[in-house]
């Protein structure tokens, strides 16, 4: 089962794959899914969105043609809105990623990522895509997108990971569209270490072979350490899958991975990984040492957050105005945490990995252990991306535009933003910057240059929001937000363990790579 996610209108965290809503009951931690590998995004619900007629209220989103429907709660953003705020330059006249190549690992892909990337980039008035969709383990089955009864592999999975194909492809575009863009798709269901992890691993292997030196991966998945059942056990795996890391590395490759969008929480080895342990989680791939790891903020961009009751549903399970509320100005880039969603970044230190050398000057905070993560980006569903599909109308509905969140946004943007730092390093006769944790964390590197430090921030008056770590919310009997029993990590000044050092500035952050 998948665990890229549809948020209910009441509370609703759910697998897109075989699972059912969630009704307003007390949550100790973010719901069980099914299985261990997944991947990190989250869809807003559709029931945010109505007519511009039946609205109510002033739009906070708009979805384009032939959509047009709009949320007067739920916020989104073009590409051209996040390319301002993060300092790059309109879409339509962008150079951005040329001669670079991007690559999107996720199981399953898309059948329609082509034509649906296609359809983004003209609407947004971008460049003609330079895109590629292969499967070198073998075609993945479209068939029967949702299956019957319950069941992790086969298509049944393929539905929710379509939807992540398409963000990563169609927002890795959005920040680097004269990039080549490659969807690496792999036909089996991301099961616990059984078929998903080493066949991902064989798929990148296979692309590090084919694609130049310099191309930037991005993997929008993850499984929770503890689901290996001892320390032991997944440093005797992690070790294996590295090496594929480390080719990648040696040839001057860069290997981005989204932290997690459960805060610190995560799951214990069980059956089907599917019981939440009661301490604070990180997972793999983001953890390895080999991967820079991309924590989640919340981009308030044009709008601010004014939450004046902690209570984010009504007894009908309509949206609270209270809770939801927002007042139009302002420019500001928070931790990603959403109590109203139950979702935010995660974050945390490995009980595998060690600290590396490149975090030394970090133990202060890591200690001993390999912390994450390593830099942020916007993440947040309330501030969410327009993402366009077609696939599957059968099951999905007819083409349609939605609002995707999740640290699966946030990696194939970074990835996209140090494409671009490599086309630049190549302008400047220099080679691709490979191992991009030596060269975040080297003395040499001006973070306060390439990045926005992310600080504690307070919205409205309510205990949620203040932004200030990746400590979940769970729902309380009367549907008030409470703090969820795992201890998160604070979000500070500097280097911590929801964001790392930040949320890259360009051209800063591309200036700072090509000088190193």
């Amino acid at each position: 089962m998948s665990r890229m996610r549809t948020l209910g209108a009441v509370l609703g965290v759910s697998a897109m794959a075989g699972a059912t809503a969630l009704a307003l009951s007390p949550v100790a931690s973010p719901p069980p899914a099914a299985a261990a590998v997944v991947p990190f995004a989250a869809q807003a619900p559709d029931s945010a969105f109505t007519s511009q007629a039946d609205a109510g209220g002033p739009a906070a989103c708009t979805r384009p043609a032939p959509d047009n429907r709009v949320s007067t709660t739920i916020h989104c953003y073009t590409p051209d809105q996040l390319r301002a705020h993060y300092g790059l330059g309109p879409l339509a006249s962008s150079n951005d990623g040329a001669g670079q190549t991007i690559v999107l690992v996720d199981a399953y892909g898309s059948p329609t990522a082509a034509d649906d990337l296609n359809f983004f980039a003209q609407t947004f008035g971008g460049p003609a895509p330079d895109f590629e969709a292969v499967s070198p383990l073998g075609t993945p089955d479209y068939k029967n997108p949702t299956g019957k009864g319950v069941g992790q592999s086969g298509p049944n999975s393929a539905a929710g990971w379509a939807g992540e194909a398409n963000l990563d492809v169609q927002w890795a575009y959005a920040m680097a569209p004269k990039a080549h863009i490659v969807l690496l798709s792999t036909p089996p269901a991301e099961t616990q270490g059984v078929q998903g992890v080493p066949n991902l691993m064989k798929a990148i292997d296979w692309a590090i072979q084919k694609y130049p030196s310099g191309t930037v991966f991005s993997m929008s998945f993850g499984t929770d350490e503890q689901t290996f059942g001892s320390a032991s056990a997944a440093k005797s795996q992690f070790a294996k899958f590295d090496q594929t890391f480390q080719r990648g590395l040696a040839k001057g490759d860069t290997f981005f991975a989204s932290s997690g969008d459960d805060g610190s929480t995560g799951y214990v080895r069980s059956h089907r990984a599917g019981t939440v342990g009661s301490t604070p989680e990180v997972s793999y791939p983001n953890v390895s040492p080999y991967v820079t790891s991309v924590g989640g903020t919340q981009v308030q961009s044009g709008w601010t957050w004014n939450p004046t009751q902690d209570v984010p549903y009504l007894a009908d399970g309509a949206r609270n105005p209270a809770y939801w509320g927002w007042n139009a100005g302002g420019e500001s880039e928070a931790v990603w945490n959403e109590g109203g969603f139950q979702i935010g970044t995660g974050g945390g230190l490995s009980t595998v990995y060690s600290r590396p050398a490149f975090q030394d000057g970090v133990a202060g905070v890591v200690g001993t252990a390999r912390g994450v993560p390593d830099l942020a980006w916007n993440a947040a569903v309330n501030g969410g991306v327009l993402v366009f599909h077609s696939y599957f109308p059968s099951t999905e509905g007819p083409a349609a535009w939605g609002v995707y969140g999740g640290t699966s946004a946030a990696s194939p943007q970074a990835a996209a933003a140090t494409a671009i730092a490599n086309q630049a390093r190549a302008a400047a006769g220099k080679g691709p910057i490979g191992d991009l944790n030596k060269a975040l964390y080297s003395g040499s590197f001006d973070k306060s240059a390439a990045f926005g430090d992310i600080v504690p921030l307070q919205y409205g008056t309510t205990p949620s929001g203040d932004l200030a770590s990746n400590r979940m919310w769970a729902l309380a009997d009367d549907g008030s937000l409470t703090p969820n029993a795992v201890p998160g990590y604070a979000t500070t000044g500097g280097y911590d363990l929801t964001t790392g050092w930040g949320a890259p500035r360009m051209p800063g952050y591309v200036d700072q790579l090509v000088a190193q």
